[in-house]
């Protein structure tokens, strides 16, 4: 037994000494109630930064490779990158103009037509990670002076806009912007390979005090006719962000069946004192369904989103908004889909708060993951929180929940494995029948190491080796002297469903 842990331990160290992204192995099947699969997000905004206007490409593709890196490192499997802050692009786009956020000066390219966001999503499926393409559907500018580009829709539709509270907004109230928000998702999804559509808080604008929306305009002609009434605007305004988000479901879905939509509202859906039947939570902020028009939760029962990220940025022991009381809640109110939890990185660190707020979510049944906002945070390690992810809450790797409810079934089984010996390590290669574009087909690979004699358990992360696209794995420092063990490879498809195992057993 003194040798299995003796050869264990060293071909972790070599392993780890590779620079792949792996995971301590045990001999302990305990895990210290981290799960095998749990999503691991995190939020990289544009709007507002000005650091990628000064980068040339060279710069840029070295900084974010070093920021993806990081992120790998802290166990994060999934990047949401904010691609369109303002009905504009970081990618190349025939139907919005390069962002000022990118290049400095909205509409101007940059240097050779960087698209960075397919540099983004090559980088992330390198290092397995998922890619989500953010997107803010109906903000076009973030302040009112903006210079907008002469290509620019406000320019060709000026009267399909608003000005609410210093920003410019597409008119949600308007069936035509609706069709152009569903355009620009349906060109991003046809043209890359994103792994989701994620849409934030920003639905209707948060609301100014005492300042009306102002879609008189619109709702004269749209919702009067549709047998809406002033008592009844609410309702036409909700209806409106309904239909687009079904919308974009559906375009999504038939675009690509197997990329996901996901939104992360704000963290209150109503306060209990504003619902009749007291189905609201104990808080006291802010709501999606008033205030916002975002009837999340109907989204979610309709199926009309795959994820939902309720941002639940408060402190436990918050006065208005009490985090363990929202994190209860949304646990029992989501019933369909997916649940993840947005953690606010800062304010959670300066409370002292990240195993708490952690093991609350974990503790629950129906939450799946969580999202960090923002990736800056985990960056700078503010608090030692990077430190705590890698080697506590993400020490061992985890796979996506799979989207059963998307596709429920298994890819196709890994079959001819083999094992060859080399001066320096080992190599091992595999095999799996698919055809490649037409999911279910398999997206990646999961390697697995038991000792001899030890139970082979495939929900145990501590035993995950390596996750990869390729079909093959070189395991570096093999010694020949050292004792025996078995290896297991897997196939996930786009959905995350896993396949069977196929073993090989190695005695060295």
């Amino acid at each position: 037994m003194r040798r299995k842990k003796i050869y264990l331990l060293s071909l972790i160290i070599c392993v780890i000494a590779s620079g792949c992204r792996t995971t301590s192995l045990t001999l302990l099947n305990k895990t210290g109630g981290i799960p095998k699969r749990e999503f691991r997000g995190a939020w990289i905004q544009t709007v507002y930064q000005s650091e990628y206007k000064d980068m040339p490409p060279a710069q840029m593709k070295k900084d974010f490779i070093r920021k993806l890196d990081y992120l790998h490192a802290c166990g994060i499997n999934a990047v949401v990158f904010q691609v369109r802050p303002e009905a504009d692009a970081f990618y190349k786009s025939e139907l919005e103009p390069w962002s000022r956020f990118y290049t400095g000066k909205q509409g101007v390219a940059p240097e050779g037509e960087f698209d960075l966001m397919q540099f983004l999503i090559d980088e992330c499926h390198k290092r397995t990670m998922e890619f989500h393409a953010w997107l803010n559907p109906y903000r076009a500018g973030a302040s009112e002076n903006i210079a907008f580009a002469a290509s620019h829709i406000i320019n060709q539709y000026p009267g399909r806009f608003v000005r609410y509270n210093k920003l410019i907004l597409f008119d949600p109230g308007q069936p035509q912007n609706r069709r152009f928000i569903c355009s620009v998702v349906k060109d991003i999804v046809s043209r890359y390979d994103v792994d989701a559509i994620h849409m934030d808080d920003y639905f209707y604008p948060y609301p100014a005090p005492g300042v009306p929306f102002p879609d008189d305009r619109s709702f004269e002609r749209y919702g009067i006719p549709q047998g809406y009434t002033e008592a009844t605007r609410d309702d036409w305004r909700r209806e409106n962000v309904n239909k687009l988000i079904e919308e974009l479901k559906d375009v999504i879905h038939e675009t690509k069946p197997w990329v996901r939509f996901g939104v992360s509202p704000f963290g209150i859906y109503r306060n209990r004192k504003n619902t009749p039947d007291g189905s609201g939570s104990e808080t006291n902020g802010l709501q999606n369904y008033d205030d916002l028009y975002a009837d999340v939760l109907h989204w979610v029962e309709q199926g009309w989103v795959d994820y939902n990220i309720p941002q639940l940025y408060w402190e436990t022991g918050h006065a208005t908004a009490d985090y363990a009381t929202l994190l209860k809640w949304w646990d029992e109110n989501t019933k369909n889909g997916h649940l993840y939890i947005g953690q606010d990185v800062a304010r959670t660190m300066k409370a002292g708060q990240l195993e708490e707020k952690m093991d609350d979510a974990r503790a629950l049944p129906n939450i799946k993951g969580n999202c960090f906002w923002p990736a800056n945070e985990i960056l700078w390690n503010n608090g030692g929180v990077g430190d705590s992810l890698k080697r506590r809450f993400h020490r061992y790797p985890a796979l996506i929940p799979a989207y059963t409810g998307m596709h429920d079934g298994l890819p196709a089984n890994v079959s001819k494995l083999k094992a060859e010996k080399q001066p320096n390590g080992l190599s091992l290669q595999w095999h799996v029948e698919q055809k490649p574009g037409a999911p279910p087909a398999v997206n990646y690979f999961v390697v697995y190491c038991f000792a001899k004699g030890e139970k082979i358990d495939l929900n145990n992360p501590a035993h995950i080796l390596k996750i990869t696209k390729e079909t093959s794995c070189f395991l570096p420092c093999y010694n020949k002297k050292e004792g025996s063990f078995r290896l297991v490879v897997t196939a996930v498809d786009r959905y995350h469903n896993e396949s069977k195992g196929k073993r090989i057993k190695l005695k060295l």
